[in-house]
């Protein structure tokens, strides 16, 4: 298993908070904390301040993911998901959270409300064509492949 060298730099506001860390020897993902107080209403959305800016190393991205039991109990998930933190971002880590549920949703600082996943990343070169290479799939999208995996 390769690992990236991540630096935290714990902000005023997050002081004596957890830094990210894996709930299991096999998690794919570091549980990100809450540093602030919140209430969520139905069908509303907020930036959810962690306390910690992060230098992810370039060739390298945070993926900000949901918490498949927040989802599951809570119909809370994060909005933009996965949101990425690009390795030359240095600003606070802050989590944009959606409220799906019919209750308002009571986040208490330290409540574990995110996961991320420092991934590696390639970039591309974009290169202007006059015509694409054919597909067996073509211009098909948005259910042109179907809904059923069954045959027949």
């Amino acid at each position: 298993m390769s690992q990236a060298r991540v630096q935290i730099l714990t902000l005023p506001h997050g002081r004596g908070l957890n830094p990210p860390a894996y709930a299991t020897a096999g998690a794919a993902g570091a549980d990100l904390v809450a540093a602030e107080d919140a209430s969520i209403a139905p069908g509303a959305v907020h930036a959810v301040a962690t306390g910690i800016a992060l230098a992810i190393p370039e060739g390298f991205e945070g993926q900000v993911r949901p918490r498949s039991g927040l989802a599951l109990k809570h119909s809370v998930t994060v909005l933009n998901a996965p949101g990425t933190i690009d390795a030359d971002y240095r600003g606070e880590v802050k989590v944009i959270l959606i409220n799906h549920g019919a209750e308002p949703f009571r986040i208490a600082r330290g409540d574990r409300i995110a996961q991320l996943v420092v991934a590696p990343v390639s970039t591309a070169r974009f290169e202007r064509v006059e015509v694409l290479p054919d597909t067996a799939r073509g211009q098909g999208g948005f259910g042109s492949t179907g809904i059923s995996a069954k045959g027949g």
